[in-house]
Protein backbone atom coordinates (compact mmCIF):
# COMPACT_ATOMS: atom_id res chain seq x y z
CA UNK A 1 0.00 0.00 0.00
CA UNK A 2 3.18 2.20 0.54
CA UNK A 3 3.53 1.91 -3.59
CA UNK A 4 3.16 5.00 -5.64
CA UNK A 5 0.06 4.12 -7.39
CA UNK A 6 0.46 2.90 -11.29
CA UNK A 7 -3.05 3.77 -12.76
CA UNK A 8 -4.23 7.08 -14.01
CA UNK A 9 -7.90 8.18 -12.22
CA UNK A 10 -10.29 10.67 -13.05
CA UNK A 11 -12.96 11.40 -10.77
CA UNK A 12 -16.39 13.27 -10.59
CA UNK A 13 -17.95 13.99 -7.52
CA UNK A 14 -21.36 15.34 -6.73
CA UNK A 15 -22.21 17.31 -3.60
CA UNK A 16 -25.58 19.67 -2.74
CA UNK A 17 -26.04 22.03 -0.23
CA UNK A 18 -29.46 23.08 1.33
CA UNK A 19 -29.94 26.13 3.17
CA UNK A 20 -26.51 27.32 3.21
CA UNK A 21 -23.40 28.56 1.75
CA UNK A 22 -21.00 26.21 0.32
CA UNK A 23 -18.28 28.59 -0.49
CA UNK A 24 -18.69 32.57 0.41
CA UNK A 25 -17.13 35.18 -1.95
CA UNK A 26 -14.83 37.91 0.37
CA UNK A 27 -15.41 39.80 -2.40
CA UNK A 28 -18.72 40.08 -2.72
CA UNK A 29 -19.54 40.42 1.33
CA UNK A 30 -19.38 36.64 1.18
CA UNK A 31 -22.42 36.50 -1.04
CA UNK A 32 -22.10 32.32 -2.40
CA UNK A 33 -19.47 32.19 -5.28
CA UNK A 34 -21.63 32.41 -8.80
CA UNK A 35 -20.81 32.68 -12.06
CA UNK A 36 -22.09 36.19 -13.20
CA UNK A 37 -22.95 35.05 -16.91
CA UNK A 38 -24.77 31.97 -16.30
CA UNK A 39 -25.88 32.32 -13.03
CA UNK A 40 -24.60 28.78 -11.69
CA UNK A 41 -23.08 28.82 -8.10
CA UNK A 42 -19.31 28.06 -8.00
CA UNK A 43 -16.87 26.41 -5.23
CA UNK A 44 -13.19 26.53 -5.73
CA UNK A 45 -10.77 23.78 -5.85
CA UNK A 46 -9.07 25.64 -2.90
CA UNK A 47 -11.94 25.21 -0.71
CA UNK A 48 -12.69 21.77 -1.47
CA UNK A 49 -8.62 20.76 -0.66
CA UNK A 50 -8.95 22.37 2.39
CA UNK A 51 -12.14 20.09 4.02
CA UNK A 52 -9.68 16.95 2.26
CA UNK A 53 -6.62 18.24 4.48
CA UNK A 54 -9.58 18.88 7.60
CA UNK A 55 -10.86 15.36 6.99
CA UNK A 56 -6.87 13.76 7.04
CA UNK A 57 -6.16 16.10 9.63
CA UNK A 58 -8.79 14.70 11.56
CA UNK A 59 -8.74 10.79 11.02
CA UNK A 60 -5.25 9.85 10.50
CA UNK A 61 -2.59 10.03 13.19
CA UNK A 62 0.41 8.07 11.31
CA UNK A 63 3.62 10.24 11.42
CA UNK A 64 3.85 10.49 7.87
CA UNK A 65 -0.24 11.97 7.51
CA UNK A 66 0.65 15.52 8.72
CA UNK A 67 -0.95 18.19 7.09
CA UNK A 68 1.26 21.43 5.92
CA UNK A 69 -1.00 23.40 4.88
CA UNK A 70 -2.94 24.08 7.83
CA UNK A 71 -5.35 26.61 10.56
CA UNK A 72 -2.19 28.83 12.58
CA UNK A 73 0.82 26.73 10.64
CA UNK A 74 4.01 28.86 10.42
CA UNK A 75 4.92 27.32 7.22
CA UNK A 76 8.73 28.29 7.47
CA UNK A 77 8.97 26.61 10.94
CA UNK A 78 7.77 22.95 9.13
CA UNK A 79 10.23 23.91 6.41
CA UNK A 80 12.96 24.36 8.66
CA UNK A 81 12.24 21.02 10.68
CA UNK A 82 12.86 19.16 7.77
CA UNK A 83 16.53 20.82 7.44
CA UNK A 84 17.02 19.77 10.83
CA UNK A 85 16.94 16.34 9.70
CA UNK A 86 20.40 14.11 9.70
CA UNK A 87 20.11 13.08 5.92
CA UNK A 88 18.99 16.91 4.89
CA UNK A 89 22.12 18.39 6.85
CA UNK A 90 24.26 15.45 5.76
CA UNK A 91 24.40 16.35 2.59
CA UNK A 92 26.84 19.37 1.34
CA UNK A 93 25.69 21.27 -1.35
CA UNK A 94 22.79 23.78 -0.94
CA UNK A 95 20.92 21.71 -3.95
CA UNK A 96 21.47 18.76 -2.51
CA UNK A 97 19.68 19.78 0.60
CA UNK A 98 17.14 21.41 -0.76
CA UNK A 99 16.51 17.97 -2.83
CA UNK A 100 16.69 16.14 0.63
CA UNK A 101 14.48 18.55 2.27
CA UNK A 102 11.91 18.03 -0.62
CA UNK A 103 11.68 14.30 -0.10
CA UNK A 104 11.52 14.19 3.87
CA UNK A 105 8.45 17.12 3.23
CA UNK A 106 6.99 14.57 0.77
CA UNK A 107 7.26 11.43 2.93
CA UNK A 108 5.75 13.06 5.94
CA UNK A 109 3.01 15.25 4.97
CA UNK A 110 0.15 13.91 3.20
CA UNK A 111 -1.57 16.90 1.73
CA UNK A 112 2.50 17.65 -0.16
CA UNK A 113 2.29 14.55 -1.45
CA UNK A 114 -1.04 14.54 -2.66
CA UNK A 115 -1.55 18.54 -3.87
CA UNK A 116 2.24 19.76 -4.08
CA UNK A 117 3.19 22.48 -1.97
CA UNK A 118 5.40 25.50 -2.31
CA UNK A 119 8.54 25.75 -0.13
CA UNK A 120 11.09 27.93 -1.75
CA UNK A 121 10.98 29.92 1.16
CA UNK A 122 12.56 29.83 4.33
CA UNK A 123 15.64 27.89 4.08
CA UNK A 124 14.19 26.26 0.89
CA UNK A 125 12.67 22.91 0.25
CA UNK A 126 11.96 23.03 -3.07
CA UNK A 127 8.61 22.82 -5.20
CA UNK A 128 6.33 20.13 -5.69
CA UNK A 129 4.14 19.88 -8.16
CA UNK A 130 0.90 16.96 -6.53
CA UNK A 131 -0.75 14.66 -8.45
CA UNK A 132 -4.26 15.32 -7.27
CA UNK A 133 -5.77 18.15 -8.59
CA UNK A 134 -9.72 19.63 -8.51
CA UNK A 135 -11.46 21.73 -11.19
CA UNK A 136 -14.18 24.66 -9.89
CA UNK A 137 -17.22 22.64 -8.73
CA UNK A 138 -20.48 24.20 -10.75
CA UNK A 139 -23.72 24.17 -9.99
CA UNK A 140 -26.18 22.21 -11.96
CA UNK A 141 -28.86 24.72 -11.89
CA UNK A 142 -28.76 28.56 -11.34
CA UNK A 143 -28.53 29.50 -7.46
CA UNK A 144 -31.06 32.14 -6.29
CA UNK A 145 -29.27 33.16 -2.46
CA UNK A 146 -31.86 34.14 -0.10
CA UNK A 147 -30.45 37.38 2.09
CA UNK A 148 -31.97 36.51 6.12
CA UNK A 149 -31.64 39.26 8.76
CA UNK A 150 -30.75 38.04 11.70
CA UNK A 151 -30.38 39.12 15.51
CA UNK A 152 -27.90 38.79 17.81
CA UNK A 153 -29.34 39.72 21.65
CA UNK A 154 -25.11 40.88 22.63
CA UNK A 155 -23.13 43.36 22.06
CA UNK A 156 -19.71 43.34 22.39
CA UNK A 157 -18.79 46.57 23.90
CA UNK A 158 -20.14 48.93 27.09
CA UNK A 159 -19.54 51.38 24.48
CA UNK A 160 -22.14 49.65 21.85
CA UNK A 161 -24.57 48.96 25.25
CA UNK A 162 -24.87 52.34 26.31
CA UNK A 163 -25.50 53.82 23.00
CA UNK A 164 -28.44 51.46 22.35
CA UNK A 165 -29.44 52.24 25.90
CA UNK A 166 -29.63 48.73 27.16
CA UNK A 167 -31.42 47.17 24.51
CA UNK A 168 -28.13 45.20 23.79
CA UNK A 169 -29.39 43.89 20.00
CA UNK A 170 -27.13 43.62 16.95
CA UNK A 171 -28.74 42.97 13.45
CA UNK A 172 -26.89 41.15 10.60
CA UNK A 173 -26.87 38.78 8.05
CA UNK A 174 -26.55 35.72 6.14
CA UNK A 175 -26.87 34.35 2.76
CA UNK A 176 -27.59 30.37 1.73
CA UNK A 177 -28.86 28.89 -0.99
CA UNK A 178 -32.52 26.96 -0.91
CA UNK A 179 -30.80 23.84 -2.91
CA UNK A 180 -28.00 23.39 -4.97
CA UNK A 181 -26.21 20.43 -7.08
CA UNK A 182 -22.60 21.06 -7.62
CA UNK A 183 -20.59 18.53 -10.23
CA UNK A 184 -16.61 18.71 -9.58
CA UNK A 185 -14.19 16.71 -11.49
CA UNK A 186 -10.84 16.01 -9.89
CA UNK A 187 -7.89 14.53 -11.82
CA UNK A 188 -4.76 12.16 -10.49
CA UNK A 189 -1.52 11.75 -12.21
CA UNK A 190 0.35 8.65 -11.60
CA UNK A 191 3.85 10.12 -12.77
CA UNK A 192 3.41 12.98 -10.52
CA UNK A 193 2.60 10.42 -8.08
CA UNK A 194 6.40 8.70 -8.66
CA UNK A 195 7.76 11.97 -7.72
CA UNK A 196 5.96 12.78 -4.45
CA UNK A 197 5.00 9.24 -3.45
CA UNK A 198 1.65 9.64 -3.47
CA UNK A 199 0.53 5.95 -2.79
CA UNK A 200 -2.56 3.21 -3.16
CA UNK A 201 -2.68 3.77 0.66
CA UNK A 202 -3.16 7.46 -0.26
CA UNK A 203 -5.33 7.36 -3.06
CA UNK A 204 -7.69 4.75 -0.26
CA UNK A 205 -7.97 7.95 2.19
CA UNK A 206 -9.00 10.67 -0.81
CA UNK A 207 -11.85 8.47 -1.99
CA UNK A 208 -12.50 8.35 2.28
CA UNK A 209 -12.15 11.70 2.32
CA UNK A 210 -14.02 12.56 -0.41
CA UNK A 211 -16.94 10.55 0.16
CA UNK A 212 -16.94 11.92 3.96
CA UNK A 213 -15.56 15.23 4.79
CA UNK A 214 -18.63 17.19 4.60
CA UNK A 215 -19.78 15.12 7.68
CA UNK A 216 -16.43 16.87 9.37
CA UNK A 217 -17.34 20.56 8.42
CA UNK A 218 -20.38 21.35 10.00
CA UNK A 219 -21.34 25.01 10.65
CA UNK A 220 -23.87 27.57 10.76
CA UNK A 221 -23.27 29.34 7.44
CA UNK A 222 -23.08 26.01 5.66
CA UNK A 223 -26.38 24.12 6.22
CA UNK A 224 -26.34 20.89 5.09
CA UNK A 225 -24.01 19.76 2.63
CA UNK A 226 -23.63 16.01 1.47
CA UNK A 227 -21.33 13.96 -1.10
CA UNK A 228 -24.10 12.47 -3.15
CA UNK A 229 -21.93 10.85 -5.77
CA UNK A 230 -18.68 10.01 -6.54
CA UNK A 231 -17.89 8.35 -9.67
CA UNK A 232 -14.46 7.42 -10.07
CA UNK A 233 -12.48 6.24 -13.59
CA UNK A 234 -9.32 4.13 -13.30
CA UNK A 235 -7.18 3.59 -16.42
CA UNK A 236 -5.04 0.45 -16.89
CA UNK A 237 -2.00 2.29 -17.66
CA UNK A 238 -0.05 5.24 -15.95
CA UNK A 239 -0.56 7.83 -18.63
CA UNK A 240 -4.59 7.07 -19.54
CA UNK A 241 -6.20 5.54 -22.40
CA UNK A 242 -8.79 8.03 -23.02
CA UNK A 243 -9.20 11.56 -23.01
CA UNK A 244 -10.76 12.53 -19.76
CA UNK A 245 -13.60 14.43 -21.65
CA UNK A 246 -14.94 11.98 -23.07
CA UNK A 247 -15.07 10.00 -19.84
CA UNK A 248 -16.89 13.12 -17.81
CA UNK A 249 -19.28 12.92 -20.88
CA UNK A 250 -20.30 9.60 -19.66
CA UNK A 251 -22.05 11.10 -16.66
CA UNK A 252 -25.17 12.71 -17.27
CA UNK A 253 -27.44 14.66 -13.93
CA UNK A 254 -31.07 15.29 -15.56
CA UNK A 255 -33.57 17.65 -13.79
CA UNK A 256 -36.39 15.08 -13.11
CA UNK A 257 -38.95 17.92 -11.43
CA UNK A 258 -40.28 19.31 -14.14
CA UNK A 259 -40.56 23.05 -13.80
CA UNK A 260 -40.24 23.15 -10.17
CA UNK A 261 -36.61 24.30 -8.39
CA UNK A 262 -35.09 21.59 -7.34
CA UNK A 263 -35.39 20.96 -3.17
CA UNK A 264 -32.98 17.39 -2.67
CA UNK A 265 -31.12 15.60 -4.76
CA UNK A 266 -34.00 12.65 -5.04
CA UNK A 267 -34.76 15.84 -7.96
CA UNK A 268 -32.28 14.68 -10.30
CA UNK A 269 -31.46 11.00 -11.82
CA UNK A 270 -27.24 10.34 -12.25
CA UNK A 271 -26.54 8.16 -15.21
CA UNK A 272 -23.66 6.82 -16.10
CA UNK A 273 -22.95 5.46 -19.38
CA UNK A 274 -26.53 5.94 -19.95
CA UNK A 275 -27.58 3.36 -17.33
CA UNK A 276 -28.64 4.74 -13.41
CA UNK A 277 -25.40 5.18 -11.46
CA UNK A 278 -25.80 2.89 -8.62
CA UNK A 279 -23.38 2.58 -5.59
CA UNK A 280 -21.40 -0.85 -6.33
CA UNK A 281 -17.71 -2.04 -5.23
CA UNK A 282 -17.02 -3.48 -8.62
CA UNK A 283 -15.06 -2.17 -11.87
CA UNK A 284 -17.58 -1.30 -14.32
CA UNK A 285 -16.94 -1.89 -18.19
CA UNK A 286 -17.66 1.36 -19.61
CA UNK A 287 -18.37 1.62 -23.85
CA UNK A 288 -15.45 4.25 -24.72
CA UNK A 289 -12.90 1.71 -23.89
CA UNK A 290 -12.22 -1.69 -22.11
CA UNK A 291 -8.88 -0.40 -20.99
CA UNK A 292 -10.34 1.93 -18.39
CA UNK A 293 -13.34 0.55 -15.84
CA UNK A 294 -15.70 3.00 -13.75
CA UNK A 295 -16.79 2.72 -10.18
CA UNK A 296 -19.50 3.86 -8.34
CA UNK A 297 -18.63 4.57 -4.71
CA UNK A 298 -21.54 6.79 -3.52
Amino acid sequence: MNDPIKNRYEFVLLFDVKDGNPNGDPDAGNLPRIDPETGNGLVTDVCLKRKVRNYVQLTQNERNMKIFIREKAILNNLIDEAHEQEEVKSQQKNADKTEAAKKWMCENYYDIRAFGAVMSTGKNAGQVRGPVQFGFARSKDRIFTSEHTITRMAVATEAEAEKQKGDNRTMGRKFTVPYALYEVHGFISAPLAKQTGFSEGDLEVFWSALMNMFDHDRSAARGEMAAQKLIIFKHDSELGNVSAKKLFDLVEVKKNCGDNPPRSFSDYNVLLDGKPAVASMDWLDISVSDKVKAKVML
